[in-house]
């Protein structure tokens, strides 16, 4: 079997089917979404989020068959394109709901902030990788640094909800990538201080409007509390089993959730009126089962560089998920961020798959190393020069002091940690 097949048949098939049901699923939500509208240019929406859904297939195959490594030399320069798109993305973007966020190139339209925050993750993640040795305090400040740069210009535009989803995505590469928790526990302390300073001088009027209809729905119900309430009543209105793909007379087709915003910031709102509680809860498992199998992949790979990368990726659509629909059920203040996979984004939906292409270029190669040192080991991951006496595993090792096999004894939890290291690394 020659290298290429063996990667595109060794490839995680789970995840990859669970991607293309949860993209099939959102093209399908859109066109039931936008079939009322009258005009030409909603009603084409799912057509064009297809088109994105098929490039995005082809650059999670590319990127899944080429080995993650790529990103040592690859990172920086999409990085700092990013960053170059963000900067013209001031001067000459598209505003779109108040936001100057979208960047016409020719016939390319698309959001720089989501290639930033990509490549971000993959810039941290080579950081935290080379300069594992490095005072913890000075890897805190100069990886803060690689994520505020994107940050501070995807603020100017302004776009607060793409920012604060950086936040649980360093949170979470800082963790695993070896920060004391000391450092971590003094952050979030930190965060949860400046909130209140934040929202009564850094917000602009209409964001403090939102803030103020997610704590107090009631007081203006037909202005800036309309879209909650309405996201509410459409998603309680759905009842258990919907009322049906392509309903008449719902909040969609009457007007009450906001047109430009139903096929992308509110698409939960749609589905759950339209597939009801069922449809819900069918969609949250699919996202569950999407984000245990990248944490599956975390836990099997090979390297830091790709435990960093996975993790990365998992929370960046973990964070995307929760505020999407905390915003649709009143949980969070409404910020804006889109349902990866789900909601009509174009390139957002190309940059997730971009994503999950490199959490499978993780796996294909962490696959074939289990597969070659399974020759070396009994059932369970056990090398053949051990034996085991309840959870304690001893492993035989030659002394040179004394001329044979001695048994060292380790934790099986701690050979779990260590997989992949010689085993003389533990005597």
């Amino acid at each position: 079997m020659t290298p290429f097949l063996r990667k595109l048949l060794g490839q995680n098939w789970l995840l990859l089917v669970t991607m293309l049901a949860l993209a099939i699923f959102g093209v399908v939500a859109i066109y039931s979404a936008t079939s009322t509208r009258t005009d030409a240019y909603a009603a084409d929406f799912w057509r064009k989020q297809a088109n994105w859904v098929a490039v995005g297939v082809f650059a999670f195959m590319v990127t899944s068959l080429i080995h993650y490594r790529w990103i040592r030399w690859g990172a920086l320069p999409m990085y700092l394109a990013g960053i170059v798109f963000l900067i013209l993305t001031k001067f000459i973007g598209t505003k779109v709901y108040g936001a100057r966020s979208w960047l016409h190139l020719g016939p390319l339209n698309f959001q720089p902030a989501q290639l930033a925050v990509v490549a971000g993750i993959m810039v941290l993640a080579i950081f935290l990788t080379q300069f594992r040795e490095m005072h913890p305090m000075l890897r805190l400040l100069l990886s803060g640094a690689i994520a505020a740069a994107p940050c501070l210009l995807i603020l100017m535009q302004p776009d607060l909800g793409e920012v604060i989803i950086w936040i649980p995505v360093l949170l979470a590469l800082w963790f695993v990538g070896g920060l004391p928790l000391r450092y971590l526990i003094c952050i979030i302390l930190i965060g949860i201080a400046f909130v209140p300073i934040a929202i009564n001088f850094g917000l602009k009027p209409y964001q403090q409007q939102r803030i103020t209809a997610f704590t107090h729905p009631d007081i203006d119900k037909q202005g800036s509390a309309w879209a909650i309430n309405q996201s509410l009543i459409a998603i309680g209105s759905g009842g258990w089993s919907g009322k049906g793909f392509k309903a008449p007379n719902t909040q969609i087709e009457l007007g009450f959730l906001p047109a430009t915003a139903v096929h992308n910031d509110y698409i939960f709102a749609a589905i759950g009126e339209q597939w009801g509680f069922v449809g819900g809860i069918l969609l949250l498992g699919g996202f569950l089962l999407l984000l245990m199998t990248c944490l599956f992949v975390a836990f099997l790979a090979g390297d830091q560089l790709g435990l960093l990368l996975v993790v990365g990726i998992t929370a960046l659509i973990f964070t995307h998920i929760f505020q999407n629909m905390g915003m649709t059920i009143a949980m969070l203040p409404i910020t804006g961020v889109p349902l990866p996979l789900i909601s009509y984004s174009g390139s957002f939906v190309l940059m997730i798959m971009f994503g999950l292409g490199l959490v499978n270029s993780v796996w294909i190669p962490s696959k074939d190393s289990r597969v070659a040192r399974g020759s070396r080991t009994r059932p369970g991951g056990v090398p053949r020069n051990s034996c085991s006496f309840g959870r304690t595993i001893y492993f035989s090792v030659r002394s040179s002091k004394i001329g044979r096999d001695t048994w060292k004894p380790i934790t099986r939890s701690s050979w779990r940690f260590s997989r992949g290291r010689s085993i003389c690394s533990f005597t």
